[in-house]
């Protein structure tokens, strides 16, 4: 009788447990088809505001490029014209096929992993095993895609207030002012820190393209590239270019003006501290540096020379030259950049500087490309949580805010670097006062040169970096990582390579040299 019972109870319940099995399973399939076109939706206005982000600067460019060859086709023989503009339709479908075939890449990358995990998902809910369901897995996409759509670009816009300079806040003091740029020293981060008067001063000179905040950027979380000399008791000083947009002696500045109004601020800084001034330029300014100390108009002022991640030749920066070197000759003109403001004045769009940047290295900025890494930064297959870093919040800020439009003269000196390299004695391709620009006088002047590059800056190769080193000595520090590495990753007081450190191949950071100058090492 017992065995009987068990059979019908057993015959019973088979069915009813089938029965709930079935309908949960079927929740789940409702549930996450809800989430898939929750997904989708949130995928499609993914793929649209990387598309338009990166499509934007395009839209100004088109504008001048219209401008510029109106006056161009008369001027040109029709048959002529029209090679060009086939020339430039091959160079447009090189760089598009780099970008499709990258995108393709990265997104058959980043879907056989989720496929592999959505066939797990589809076996665990049909054989109701443990382990991620169908509907779980479509909910976890659906947040992924939310983090990185609408929560990370919320983060960037978020971390302004910690992010770079805020001069109206405590921490800085303006020093000295001329009509284009305002100097400011800037102070220790830590309370307990103290500058020392009699120091050896520093005077650091931002980028203009990339703007100044890049070298403050999180002092907060302890990574500030000017706080890190500031920190150490160095008097340190940046020159900050006024507003362009509503300063019309920044629109026309020359780099007579930028060698003129650095002096000014020289002579302030060594009259304050009675001591010749190391003169640091980062990037771009780091060239200007060059330029203004190779002008004469720094003797006897600054004594000292550091560049960080500077292109001193352009023409040696391979990935760029390569990139130039396909566009026809024509359209190697720096006018198809220029926008006038209402004031009359022109300047080049700093967005379509960017721009072009981003065009040379296609492959890793296409928009898809650029989705599907940040998908892949904040994957997680365990369906936890990742966190939005302020690292990484603050960079991309920059990346996407930070783009200053440019004085057309300056931009000519960096643009003529690019197209025309150093001669075989070392003279620049650009000129100052009408004077000849030579790498020799900062020898001949016992100016002391310190040359940091970055291992794998893929904006200012190597070779660009290190030129002055074929017409005569200077010291060189080698930074991991790339561009920007130098002030956002090593100048963390904690880090491998901390800019006031020795590090690697006994290579001195660019504070630690300044401490050793101070010392007399």
């Amino acid at each position: 009788m017992k065995n009987m019972h068990d059979q019908t109870m057993n015959f019973h319940g088979s069915p009813v447990r089938s029965l709930e099995r079935f309908s949960e399973t079927n929740l789940k399939l409702i549930g996450a088809t809800a989430e898939q076109i929750k997904a989708a939706q949130v995928y499609w206005n993914g793929v649209f505001r990387y598309m338009n982000e990166f499509m934007t600067p395009f839209w100004i460019a088109l504008n001048a490029f219209s401008a510029t060859e109106k006056d161009k086709l008369v001027r040109h023989p029709p048959m002529e014209s029209v090679s060009d503009y086939v020339e430039l339709l091959q160079f447009n479908l090189q760089v598009a096929e780099k970008g499709l075939t990258s995108s393709l890449e990265v997104m058959n990358d980043y879907h056989l992993g989720e496929m592999s995990r959505a066939f797990s998902a589809w076996l665990n809910t049909i054989f109701d095993r443990e382990g991620e369901d169908i509907s779980e897995f479509w909910a976890r996409q659906a947040k992924l895609l939310e983090k990185v759509v609408y929560a990370y670009p919320k983060a960037i816009r978020e971390i302004e207030p910690e992010y770079g300079f805020h001069f109206e806040g405590p921490g800085y003091e303006k020093a000295a002012e001329t009509d284009r740029f305002l100097l400011y020293q800037v102070f220790p981060s830590d309370k307990k820190g103290r500058i020392r008067k009699k120091g050896k001063p520093i005077i650091i000179i931002p980028p203009y393209v990339l703007g100044a905040n890049i070298l403050a950027f999180l002092p907060g979380e302890n990574k500030s590239y000017v706080h890190a000399f500031a920190n150490q008791g160095i008097p340190t000083y940046v020159r900050i270019m006024k507003d362009i947009d509503s300063t019309p002696t920044v629109q026309t500045m020359t780099g007579e003006d930028d060698a003129s109004d650095t002096r000014f601020f020289c002579e302030q800084v060594k009259a304050r501290h009675q001591r010749e001034v190391t003169l640091n330029g980062f990037c771009q300014g780091g060239f200007i540096a060059v330029a203004d100390l190779l002008s004469g108009e720094l003797d006897g002022l600054v004594d000292v020379l550091i560049t960080c991640v500077a292109p001193m030749d352009g023409t040696r920066s391979k990935s760029l030259v390569e990139y130039m070197e396909y566009l026809p000759p024509r359209f190697r003109d720096l006018g198809y950049a220029v926008k006038t403001l209402p004031s009359g004045n022109q300047v080049v769009d700093g967005k379509v500087m960017s721009w072009v940047y981003k065009l040379k290295s296609m492959e890793r900025e296409a928009p898809i490309f650029t989705l599907y890494r940040d998908l892949m930064m904040f994957a997680r297959p365990d369906g936890k949580d990742a966190k939005i870093s302020k690292t990484a919040a603050a960079l991309n800020h920059w990346l996407v805010y930070d783009r200053n439009d440019l004085p057309v003269a300056i931009t000519k000196m960096s643009f003529d670097s690019y197209t025309i390299p150093v001669d075989e004695n070392g003279t620049l391709p650009v000129k100052l006062f009408d004077r000849k620009l030579n790498f020799k006088r900062l020898e001949e002047k016992g100016i002391k040169f310190l040359i940091c590059y970055a291992e794998r800056d893929d904006l200012v190769d190597k070779e660009s970096a290190l030129a002055p080193l074929d017409y005569i000595d200077a010291e060189v520090t080698v930074f991991p990582k790339g561009h920007g590495a130098i002030a956002t990753s090593w100048s963390l007081p904690t880090s491998e390579c901390a800019l006031h450190t020795c590090f690697g191949d006994n290579c001195r950071g660019p504070v630690r040299y300044q401490l050793d100058l101070e010392k007399g090492l």
